[in-house]
C-alpha cells in the first residue's frame, strides 16, 4: 500500500523486528497477563516529547515597538499547549498489554511488481513490501510473536498509532498555518518491548499502516544484506542518540545514529533525506536505554525507563523546591520587592508582579521593571543595572516536566534566552546536548520549550539576593 504520496515509511528489522496490527492503542496502565487485581502493571518506560512553545496572549510592549513587558506562554513544560488529549500528550508511558501483539519476520517473497497490491490485499497479513524495480519486488511477511508487545508512533490519527506526535518549528513554535507542512511521518517508528525480564525496549524506523504493510517504493533508500536480506530507511529518517554514561549526573550527550527499518544503526546521511544510506556501526544497537533521544524529523522523544525515573525528581520535589526558593524572600536589588515563583497550579499566563525576572547574559535576577532598554540593541536588550552587561530580560519560569531532569538538585540555573528553571547538572547537559533541526544542522534547545540556547553557555547561574533583614 503507497502512503499517500509519503514515501517515509519503511520496514521493520528481519532479524528482531516486531508488530502486530490493530490490537488497541497504547494505554497508560495496561495489566500484564500475570497481572492480579491490585498489582501495579508492568511499565516498560515512558516517552516525553521535548518542548514546543507557544506564544500567545496580550500585546507585548516589544510588539508595540517598546520594552519587553510580561507575556504569556504555554508549551509542553508539561503539558500539551492544548492539552494532553487521548494519545496526543506530552508524555506517555509503555506497560505491557494484556495479549502480546508482536510480529517477527516468517516468509521472504520474490514478486512481480504490478502483483504486489494484490498480494499485500490480506489485512491480517503483516507484510513490508520493498519495491526493486518496475519489474521486481520483494515482499517480507510477519508472523505473531507472542514474546513481544509493540507500540507505534508518528503523525497520523489512525488507531493503530499509540502516540501521536506533531511537528515543532525551529527555536520553539508549533508549525501552523496551510503552509506548514509536516516532516514526520505518519507511520514514523515503533518501539517494540520484551514482555519478559528485563523487558528490552527496541526501536525500528517505520511503522505499519492500516493494512499492516509497510511499504518502501523505488526511490526509498533500500538494500540486500550480506545475509540476503532486506533493509531500508524511511524518507527523513529515524535518529536515535544513547547517552554516554547514562541518564544521571554524570551523563554527556552521545553520537546521533540512524535506525533503519530492521533496526540496524548505521552513521547519519550526507543530509536526512539522501539516497545513499551511511556506513553500518556493528558494534551498536538499536536497544533503547534511558535517556535515549529519539527525533522523527519534526519532535524529539526521550525515552526514560523505570528505573531511571526512580532516580528522576518527583512533582512533590519539584513543588517543595518551589517553596523553599519562595521561603527564602529573594528580593529585587533595585525595586526591593519580594519575589516568588507562581504555582504551577496557576498555569503559563503572563507572569504575575512577584515573578523574578533575569538578564540572561549576567544572571542577576530582578522584578519587571521597564527601564533600561538600549533601543539601538533591540526591543529585547536591557542592561543590567547591577553590572551593566546587556542582553535579554525575561521572567523566570520553573521546569515542570520532571522526566527531563538529570537530577534532584535545587533549581540554581536558566536557560537562555527562554528562562526555564532547573539544576545545574540538567541546565548544562542540555546546553552541550545538540539537537537535529532541518536536513543536517543541530542546535542545542531548551528541553521545556523547545527554544534554541544562545550565549555561550546556553545556561546562565542565576544570581539571586537575599531579603535585607
Amino acid at each position: 500500500m503507497v502512503l499517500e504520496g509519503n514515501p517515509e515509511v519503511g520496514s521493520p528489522r528481519t532479524s528482531d523486528l516486531q508488530h502486530p496490527g490493530n490490537q488497541g492503542s497504547c494505554v497508560l496502565s495496561s495489566p500484564g497477563e500475570d497481572a492480579q487485581p491490585g498489582e501495579e502493571p508492568i511499565k516498560y518506560g515512558e516517552l516525553i516529547v521535548l518542548g514546543c512553545c507557544e506564544e500567545g496572549g496580550e500585546e507585548t510592549e516589544a510588539q508595540r515597538g517598546e520594552v519587553t513587558g510580561p507575556r504569556a506562554h504555554s508549551c509542553y513544560n508539561g503539558c500539551l499547549a492544548s492539552g494532553d488529549k487521548g494519545r496526543r500528550r506530552s508524555r506517555l508511558a509503555l506497560s505491557r498489554r494484556p495479549h502480546a501483539n508482536g510480529v517477527k519476520p516468517d516468509v521472504i517473497h520474490h514478486i512481480s511488481t504490478p502483483l504486489v497490491s494484490k498480494a499485500l490485499s490480506n489485512r491480517g497479513q503483516h507484510s513490508i513490501s520493498y519495491t526493486l524495480s518496475r519489474s521486481h519486488s520483494v515482499i517480507v511477511e510477519y508472523t505473531h510473536d507472542s514474546d513481544t508487545d509493540m507500540f507505534q508512533i508518528g503523525r497520523s490519527t489512525e488507531n493503530m498509532i499509540d502516540f501521536v506526535v506533531t511537528d515543532t518549528s525551529p527555536g520553539g513554535g508549533a508549525a501552523e498555518g496551510p503552509s506548514a507542512q509536516s516532516t514526520i511521518s505518519r507511520y514514523a517508528c515503533r518501539i517494540l518491548c520484551d514482555r519478559r525480564p528485563p523487558y528490552t525496549a527496541r526501536i525500528y524506523a517505520a511503522g505499519f499502516d492500516a493494512s499492516s504493510n509497510i511499504f518502501l517504493g523505488e526511490r526509498a533508500a533500500k538494500w540486500r544484506t550480506p545475509d540476503g536480506l532486506m533493509d531500508g530507511l524511511t524518507t527523513n529518517g529515524v535518529l536515535v542518540m544513547h547517552p554516554a554514561g547514562g541518564f544521571s549526573e554524570d551523563s554527556a550527550p552521545g553520537v546521533w545514529r540512524e535506525i533503519s527499518v530492521c533496526g540496524n544503526v548505521y552513521t547519519l546521511r550526507d543530509s536526512r533525506s539522501a539516497q545513499q544510506r551511511g556506513k553500518l556501526v556493528e558494534n551498536e544497537s538499536n536497544v533503547l536505554q534511558d535517556g535515549s533521544l529519539i527525533d522523527l524529523c519534526g519532535a524529539t522523544l526521550l525515552w526514560r525507563t523505570p528505573a531511571g525515573l526512580l532516580r528522576a525528581p518527583t512533582l512533590k520535589q519539584l513543588e517543595a523546591q518551589r517553596q523553599e526558593a519562595n521561603a527564602a524572600r529573594p528580593q529585587c536589588p533595585v525595586g526591593l520587592s519580594t519575589l516568588a515563583f507562581p504555582s504551577p497550579a496557576r498555569g503559563r499566563t503572563a507572569p504575575d508582579k512577584q515573578q523574578p525576572w533575569v538578564y540572561v547574559r549576567c544572571g542577576h535576577v530582578h522584578g519587571y521593571h521597564g527601564w533600561g532598554c538600549r533601543r539601538e540593541r533591540g526591543p529585547q536588550e536591557r542592561e543590567c543595572p547591577l553590572c551593566r552587561l546587556v542582553g535579554p530580560y525575561v521572567p523566570l519560569w520553573l521546569g515542570q516536566e520532571a522526566g527531563l531532569c538529570l537530577d534532584p538538585g535545587p533549581p540554581s540555573h536558566a536557560f537562555a534566552p527562554c528562562g526555564h528553571v532547573c539544576s545545574e547538572k540538567t541546565a548544562r547537559y542540555w546546553a552541550q546536548t545538540p539537537l537535529p533541526h532541518g536536513t543536517h544542522a543541530f542546535h542545542a534547545a531548551c528541553p521545556f520549550c523547545g527554544a534554541w540556547l544562545t550565549g555561550e553557555h546556553g545556561c546562565v547561574r542565576l544570581i539571586f539576593q537575599g531579603p535585607l533583614d
